[in-house]
């Protein structure tokens, strides 16, 4: 019986522990893009540089990452209903549809947390440009899942030898892959 806790896992059909994934990452849902409470303040910027409704507002965060992200429905009219709990912004039905502002709590709850929202603005960039990324084909997703594994497997085994054997063999493997396919030379031609 193995032990339930044992990172190691067991596979039925002779695995080593390696499996296949989705081609996105977190369960086929694609990477985590903002940090807890980044959207709230992220969208509580955008109202108050003007006053729009929730689609307006997915649109502007999709531009933000050039459409490598656009957040759902799900998750940005909830955050907007805090907003409007916490009395941060005030909705008001036009045509059927909330046009959201912002309110004086919400400008002095902004320029509270200014460098919070710098902080905001540079993890998009960085979630921005590793989204990029994420349009790899599953095969490569699996292939990086798999190196992560063996790294988790390897269970703090570190001596100084392995240590830079390992880091031997991903910084060959990453300068193989961003230096591209290796020139093939061209058949001969029989005679």
């Amino acid at each position: 019986m193995r032990d339930p806790h044992s990172p190691h896992r067991e596979h039925a059909d002779g695995r080593d522990g390696f499996e296949k994934r989705p081609g996105r990452e977190r369960g086929g849902r694609g990477p985590r893009v903002f940090a807890p409470g980044d959207l709230k303040l992220l969208l509580l910027a955008l109202i108050a540089e003007q006053p729009c409704h929730g689609y307006d507002l997915i649109r502007q965060i999709e531009g933000m990452f050039d459409g490598a992200y656009s957040p759902s429905p799900g998750v940005i009219y909830p955050t907007l209903t805090f907003l409007e709990e916490s009395d941060l912004i005030a909705g008001d039905a036009e045509g059927g549809k909330k046009r959201y502002r912002v309110t004086d709590t919400g400008r002095l709850s902004l320029s509270e947390q200014a460098v919070a929202l710098d902080g905001v603005r540079m993890r998009i960039e960085v979630s921005k440009r590793s989204l990029r990324g994420h349009d790899r084909p599953p095969e490569i997703h699996e292939a990086v899942h798999n190196l992560r594994h063996a790294l988790q497997m390897h269970h703090g085994r570190w001596s100084a030898a392995e240590i830079l054997r390992v880091r031997d063999l991903l910084n060959d493997t990453a300068k193989a892959i961003v230096d591209g396919p290796a020139v093939q030379p061209a058949p001969e031609k029989a005679e």
